[in-house]
Parts: structure tokens; C-alpha cells; sequence
């Protein structure tokens, strides 16, 4: 079991540093020239992580949920780079930098009785990937890849050794993917010349040094709506659900959710203003066995979802998308 964990930990780790590291598609637009206008707002309407996007664009390093040092702020780190240098080319500095790939020369093979049981790439070869960055911000990723590679097997260990060690590998699977999502719109919300990408990208470089951020004081809307905290009233979960798995699904690596299939929602608890602490409900997928169903829960807190959890990884808590919580907060699924 041990030996399987470890494979598939392995698997989970390349296909990480697959998408951290593949050429980005452009957006369909040439963004780069777009529009001459500054805008002083990022904007994340949308996006599979829009919350830290909007945090680390403020300043307000206190709110970010994400270690610096963690697998997943690397990755999103690099493909902002790299999505960057190819989306907004002429919005680099005159000394930009070429961003390299490593690129496996030379295979280890191990077999047993004649059948291959492993392979390892044992070295490497740095070429050029035709993007070019900023060369202090790709400095900084350099350092965090070389942090990383010295503990590389410690967080290996300690994965294989996670008793839910199957199901965070999946939730990094699933984040890999909701960050390809992110970055194939992100330069079409956000034109290459706005303001607003500048100090994201001074700031998200500052996260990972360690540094203060330029802050903002104005408040981030992700913020405000946990503090005001969730609707009061009739509202309609049945929508509600559907929205938060039919998110949750962009991202499956495998099962294919069928949109609309939310049945038997259940309220299973309320806190003192009549809001829901936890709601369940039944819904239907595809998969390898054919048509199936689960259940997702939604746990509150302050009236808002702040977890959902799935039939088949119970111990596992995903996020839920920060916009549909925004949505929601906002009164849009109050029953007519």
C-alpha cells in the first residue's frame, strides 16, 4: 500500500510540475496592446483562485491561506510567470530573461523478472522555453525551486505517511487544473498594462521572499462578506449545491458531474440566526463504473460555505469558489 501511495504521490508531484512548467496557451486576443487604459482594480470575478489572487494583490498577506513554502503557491507562482511572458511579451523589461525547462536526458529503469517496475529520470538538461520573465521575479522562483528540491523527501515521507495521503493528491490535481482555468482567462480580465497586474506581481513576489507588501487599505470584498457573514432568510441550496459541485467538477480528474442532478437536499443543522451550519444533498456522475450518484455536504460557517466535502473522500475538505460564496452573501440565491 506504502509502495502505492508512493508511486502515485510521485505521478501527483510530475503533474504538477508538468502544468507549472508547460507553455501556456495566449488568450485568444492580442492583450498586450488591447487597451491603453490603467486599471487600479484586479479583477478575479470567477476564478478558481480568486480570493488569494485578490489578497495577495492588496497587501493583505495576513488573509492568505497558502504557505509560501507549499507545492501549490509554486505553481501558481511560476505559471503566472510564465502565462505572463507569453501573454504581455512587450510589457517586459529591456533586461527579461529566458525561462528554462529541464528537459530528461537519461532515464533509470529498474525491472523484475523481465517486466519494468519503475522509472526515474536521473538527469537533466536545462533549455530554453521561448518565454521570457521579469529577471527578479524569475530569480525568486528559482530559489524556491532549489528550496523545494532539498526537501523534496521529507514532504514525499510525509505525504506517503498522511493517513488521507490519496485524497490531497487528488486536491492538488484538482487546484492544477483550476489554475490552467485561471491563467487562460486571467490576462483577458486583467489587460497586460493595468496598473493593477504591477503590484500583483510586486506583491506576489514579496510573498514569496518573505517581504512586506505594498498594502491597500481598502478592504478586499472576500474579506468584508466573512465578516458580514451569510443571508438570512428562505434561500434556494438546491441552486446553491448544484453551482458548488458543478465548480468543484471543472476540476475532476475522472468523474464528470451531471449538471442539475442535486436532489434530497437536507439542512442539517442552524446556528442562532436561522442559518445553516451544514447541508447535504444527493447528486448523479459518470465515471468508470457508468452513471453513478454521491453525496456532497456543505459546511457553513457565519452563515457562508466554507467546505464541502464528498462521498468518497469524507476526510478531505475542498474550498468552495469564492465568487458563488460572493454571490450568495450578496442575497443572489434568496428564494423568491
Amino acid at each position: 500500500m506504502l509502495s502505492l501511495i508512493s508511486k502515485f504521490s510521485t505521478c501527483v508531484f510530475l503533474f504538477l510540475c508538468t502544468q507549472a512548467v508547460d507553455s501556456p496557451k495566449p488568450p485568444s486576443e492580442d492583450v498586450s496592446s488591447k487597451r491603453d487604459l490603467k486599471e487600479d482594480e484586479l479583477n478575479t470575478d470567477g476564478l478558481y483562485f480568486a480570493e488569494f489572487y485578490d489578497y495577495i494583490y492588496r497587501g493583505h498577506f495576513e488573509h492568505v491561506e497558502l504557505a509560501k513554502d507549499s507545492q501549490i503557491f509554486l505553481m501558481i507562482y511560476s505559471k503566472y510567470l510564465r502565462t505572463f511572458g507569453a501573454a504581455c511579451p512587450t510589457n517586459l523589461p529591456d533586461n527579461k530573461v529566458e525561462i528554462m525547462d529541464l528537459i530528461c536526458v537519461r532515464e533509470e529503469v529498474t525491472t523484475e523478472n523481465g517486466m519494468e517496475v519503475s522509472r526515474v529520470c536521473v538527469e537533466y538538461e536545462a533549455v530554453g522555453s521561448g518565454i521570457f520573465a521579469d529577471p527578479e521575479m524569475y530569480q525568486t522562483q528559482l530559489q524556491m525551486e532549489k528550496e523545494h528540491a532539498m526537501n523534496i523527501f521529507s514532504t514525499t515521507l510525509e505525504e506517503m505517511t498522511n493517513p488521507n495521503s490519496i485524497g490531497n493528491s487528488l486536491d492538488k490535481v484538482h487546484q492544477a487544473k483550476g489554475l490552467v482555468g485561471d491563467m487562460n482567462v486571467f490576462f483577458n480580465l486583467n489587460p497586460c498594462n493595468a496598473s493593477a497586474l504591477e503590484r500583483f506581481a510586486t506583491n506576489l513576489r514579496s510573498f514569496a521572499s518573505g517581504r512586506a507588501p505594498e498594502r491597500l487599505e481598502t478592504i478586499s470584498k472576500y474579506q468584508q462578506m466573512k465578516k458580514d457573514g451569510g443571508p438570512t432568510g428562505p434561500q434556494d441550496f438546491k441552486r446553491l449545491l448544484d453551482e458548488l459541485v458543478a465548480d468543484q467538477a471543472r476540476t475532476w480528474a475522472f468523474n464528470r458531474y451531471e449538471k442539475g442532478s442535486i436532489s434530497g437536499v437536507r439542512v442539517q443543522g442552524n446556528d442562532n440566526q436561522g442559518r445553516p451550519t451544514a447541508i447535504q444533498a444527493d447528486y448523479k456522475f459518470s465515471g468508470f463504473m457508468g452513471n453513478s450518484q454521491g453525496w456532497a455536504r456543505v459546511i457553513f460557517k457565519n452563515g457562508l460555505p466554507d467546505c464541502i466535502v464528498f462521498y468518497d473522500f469524507p476526510d478531505n475538505c475542498k474550498t468552495p469558489n469564492s465568487s458563488i460564496v460572493a454571490s450568495y452573501a450578496n442575497g443572489d440565491y434568496q428564494m423568491k
